[in-house]
């Protein structure tokens, strides 16, 4: 640790006395307006930048065209033709606010990604028979895509808010799971092209709000187990009323209703689960859980679960061997408030190793007014916020993010960090928000703006972002839920260097191969990634490791760490290329 256990708790200590929060909604009081317009005010100052460490304008990076990767919208060309409906109405419910999830799988086995969109409605609703149903797309091949979602059997009506993908009966055919305000569902692949619902057989019919969801194998048994996380107790039916102080309804701030408890389903390998959050020391006091993301934070081999919480402190669940057993570290280890001992609404997760020295570090989208936070990992010693000294505090303090992606998408050997924005109060002064894109330049952070694309200059609601290569030409591209505007598919058309992308079957291990670690090593280089479960908001990710490499031609070697344990090594691997690993 950076600094003797008992000193950081003193610490902490003396810091509850001042810790603050904004929160995913407008304060108990009255709305505040958002200050300067995004996308065409000057950088917002901090009321406690004289805390923070500050990257002036002057030593930003001064970027081009050739620096910043190229995303364009191509959904209508692409044939998605799918909005988000929010049910946004004068009840100003509190549901309305937060949902909308996207997951790339590939349903029917052809070897092309295929687009899973979740759907809102009217979430007041008693008869569902006409209620808008969450969408399933089909890869076609040549760029486009065709609605499926009929004949696929995928009939979910409910008020949905997020997916996540995975291979519970490792079959090699991917599943579905949808949060709902409400139950969620479970859709098992039938492996010929259609889904059968079994949510109640299977024992993971949680009844409350969930947000999002992330499958892994938390016990590492060889199957993959579920973290749900869960949001308010509220009943959007019947929903408690709140004011600002003309008296007019507003969504409520989250202070207003109770939190919902998290819940893990341990897979029992023979179609059912049993849900174990408590049993497993995975709670904490007054969660409300947005984001989720299960990776090896630690560096033991072992899975751990960090939980994005609105308003209170985030939970790091570190896992003691097993998977039998978690402990609540956040604050011990620096990660679960910011650098001030604020607590902060947290909503969306990216990791990624960006500073290459082989630990996955953590970056959280929150509440307008609060800034976005870098937390980069220094192995034994615990979390360092590094946000204000890498140039990322300023730009992202007057925007509310949620979904985000941690990545080098122009595979120049530099990670970008994509952030979808968007207010979740529609009286707000500013309630659209242009997306965002940083790109790393030695040690800084610099946004490229409308140097990215149009994308990046349009007013947006946003909300999941789920990334994957379903053109097939080795970078990553993005699909971006909006709320009550067309969902977005930005294809990467960016100028590109070397690059390798992985797809990975496991045979002992999780047939998705969630929690597989990989360095690649190259012209006195290396880089790590692992295949998490959940992060982004509410969405779901390619399964699939793609690694930039900069200028380098050369072949590389590999290291793959099976989630077992079994670790194998490749040398001389050509770059420019997809490999298909199975585990031996």
């Amino acid at each position: 640790m950076a600094m003797g256990r008992s000193s950081r708790l003193l610490w902490l200590s003396l810091a509850v006395a001042w810790i603050g929060s904004s929160g995913c909604g407008p304060t108990p009081a009255a709305n505040s307006p958002v200050p300067g317009s995004a996308g065409t005010a000057p950088p917002v100052a901090s009321p406690f930048d004289v805390d923070i460490p500050q990257t002036s304008s002057s030593e930003l990076p001064q970027l081009s065209v050739d620096d910043c990767p190229q995303l364009r919208d191509v959904h209508q060309a692409a044939g998605i033709d799918f909005v988000y409906l929010n049910g946004q109405s004068d009840q100003a419910l509190m549901v309305e606010s937060i949902g909308g999830g996207a997951g790339w799988l590939d349903y029917d086995g052809d070897g092309r990604l295929d687009l899973l969109l979740c759907q809102g409605g009217d979430p007041t609703a008693t008869d569902l028979a006409s209620a808008p149903v969450d969408q399933l797309y089909r890869n076609q091949g040549q760029g486009t895509f065709a609605p499926v979602t009929s004949p696929a059997r995928l009939v979910e009506p409910q008020y949905s808010q997020g997916v996540a993908i995975g291979d519970f009966d490792n079959d090699g055919f991917d599943d579905i799971y949808v949060t709902n305000v409400g139950r969620n569902s479970l859709f098992q692949n039938q492996g010929d092209g259609t889904f059968v619902e079994l949510s109640a057989t299977a024992g993971v019919d949680d009844p409350r709000w969930s947000s999002s969801a992330a499958w892994a194998d938390l016990d590492q048994d060889g199957d993959l187990d579920l973290y749900v996380a869960n949001y308010c107790d509220y009943d959007p039916r019947q929903p408690i009323e709140c004011r600002d102080r003309q008296g007019k309804l507003r969504i409520c701030h989250p202070r207003d209703v109770p939190p919902a408890a998290d819940e893990c389903y341990v897979n029992q390998g023979d179609g059912t689960f049993l849900a174990s959050a408590q049993r497993l020391g995975l709670y904490g006091p007054g969660n409300r859980a947005l984001g989720v993301a299960v990776a090896d934070f630690t560096g033991d081999g072992l899975p751990d679960i960090y939980v994005a919480n609105d308003t209170t402190e985030n939970f790091l669940f570190v896992n003691e061997g097993g998977g039998q057993s978690f402990r609540e570290s956040a604050t011990l280890l620096g990660c679960a408030v910011d650098h001030r001992g604020h607590r902060q609404a947290s909503m969306g997760l990216a990791v990624g190793d960006f500073d290459d020295n082989g630990f996955l570090d953590i970056y959280s989208t929150h509440y307008y007014e609060e800034s976005n936070t870098l937390y980069r990992n220094l192995g034994p010693r615990g979390f360092e916020d590094v946000t204000g000294i890498m140039g990322l505090h300023n730009p992202t303090y007057a925007l509310l993010g949620f979904g985000t992606v941690l990545a080098d998408l122009n595979q120049d050997g530099h990670d970008e960090l994509f952030v979808t924005n968007g207010h979740i109060d529609p009286l707000e002064k500013v309630y659209a928000m242009r997306p965002q894109l940083f790109t790393l330049r030695g040690d800084q952070w610099a946004e490229c703006g409308s140097l990215s694309g149009p994308i990046f200059e349009q007013p947006l609601v946003g909300r999941g972002v789920a990334a994957g290569d379903y053109d097939d030409d080795g970078d990553l591209d993005l699909a971006v839920v909006h709320q009550n505007q067309p969902a977005a598919l930005l294809r990467n058309e960016s100028r590109r260097g070397h690059w390798l992308k992985l797809r990975l079957i496991g045979t002992t291990s999780n047939r998705r191969c969630v929690g597989a670690h990989v360095t690649v090593r190259g012209q006195d280089r290396q880089r790590v990634q692992q295949l998490c479960g959940g992060t982004s908001f509410a969405s779901s990710h390619e399964p699939a490791l793609i690694f930039g490499l900069g200028a380098n031609a050369d072949p590389v070697s590999l290291t793959v760490t099976w989630p077992s344990g079994r670790a194998q090594t490749l040398d001389n691997v050509a770059v420019d290329q997809a490999v298909l690993l199975v585990e031996p």
